[in-house]
């Protein structure tokens, strides 16, 4: 992933520099990243349950950036030179095709390398999203620089094409491409949850499937003119996004019951008090924890305070794919570095109302 990554990186500041003047693409980018930060908040506030590694989430994003984008410019160059595609059909098929598949490889690779990672339908979700993200900032940063070159079809170009381009995507649309993929990442999200071989392969085919519907639908709308494109974005389009939102919402509140009785049932195992379990997944209680743990012991009890809130998470998380029998291979060295990581961190803590332990 690092060698992808790395070639897809030097790929497109090559792109970069033949997409017109430094300044213009300098310009460009200024606005492209724009609506980085808000999504990309978004989308890390759905994850707070469970965060995700940092180390992955960098990875969904530079992937999206680099290599998905590189890998859909070469194939749908090569593509056009071999099949002959117009334009509008390279637009509304050939390129939805085969951006959610360069996109959704990551998510791929995710269960292959990494399937302990994702627990269920939101880090599908927030894993596409990522990906989505980083992939709109490298395209936006194309079309915001072709806009201006005029080299577009949007008409003469100067700064009067580049803020129109820059109001459709990147202020009306930020969401589109993290909308794509995000239903490959629900699709991967119920294979990982799911016990039956068929859903395992057949799920996230499915999300694949519905992301380039979607794709395809929303490029198709912009070949017949902004009237088209503006009743797909209202009719469908906005719809879509909020149904997701919807599914990402009721997928988050979800998991603070299974975490409540996985950890309800390690209790009873003797892995760890149960009157920590409030302080555990409530996420207000766990804001409160830790700021009393920073009052009472400074930053590093903050810090094991933290250290446990998060391996008792994993635990739970982990506990209960055990229950449902979708534990990965490697559970039980996974379990035993949770269990070990509370162990070393519960003598060093005290949730309000407890006495704190003597340093």
């Amino acid at each position: 992933m690092a060698v992808a990554v790395a070639l897809g990186a030097l790929l497109t500041l090559l792109v970069l520099a033949l997409a017109g003047a430094p300044t213009i693409v300098l310009l460009a980018t200024a606005l492209a990243a724009v609506p980085v930060g808000p999504v990309v908040a978004a989308y890390l506030w759905l994850d707070r349950y469970e965060p995700e590694p940092r180390v992955l989430l960098a990875s969904g994003l530079a992937w999206g950036a680099f290599v998905a984008t590189m890998a859909a410019i070469v194939i749908q160059g090569l593509g056009g030179l071999i099949v002959g595609f117009t334009d509008d059909a390279s637009l509304a098929i050939a390129a939805p095709v085969i951006e959610e598949a360069s996109k959704g490889l990551f998510l791929v690779l995710l269960l292959w390398w990494r399937r302990a990672e994702i627990d269920g339908v939101l880090d599908g979700i927030v894993y596409a999203g990522m990906v989505g993200v980083g992939f709109a900032f490298t395209e936006n940063i194309l079309y915001l620089a072709a806009a201006y070159n005029g080299t577009d079809g949007m008409g003469p170009g100067g700064f009067e094409a580049i803020t129109g381009t820059f109001v459709v995507r990147c202020v009306f649309s930020p969401f589109a491409h993290p909308l794509f993929t995000a239903f490959t990442g629900v699709g991967v999200g119920l294979a990982v949850a799911s016990r039956r071989r068929s859903v395992r392969w057949l799920a996230p085919l499915g999300g694949y499937a519905l992301a380039v519907l979607a794709h395809g639908v929303w490029n198709a709308s912009t070949i017949f003119g902004f009237g088209s494109f503006a009743v797909v974005y209202v009719v469908i389009m906005a719809p879509a996004f909020i149904a997701m939102i919807a599914l990402a919402w009721w997928s988050r509140e979800t998991e603070a019951h299974v975490l409540r009785v996985s950890l309800t049932d390690a209790a009873q195992r003797g892995l760890l008090p149960a009157t920590d379990i409030g302080w555990v997944v409530d996420l207000r209680a766990r804001r409160q924890a830790r700021q009393y743990a920073r009052r009472m012991g400074g930053p590093d009890a903050e810090r094991a305070m933290r250290d446990y809130q998060q391996a008792a998470i994993e635990l739970g998380y982990l506990h209960h794919r055990l229950l449902r029998g979708t534990a990965p291979a490697d559970w039980q060295v996974r379990g035993q570095d949770f269990l070990g990581r509370i162990q070393a961190a519960r003598p060093r803590i005290a949730f309000p109302g407890q006495v704190v332990p003597q340093r």
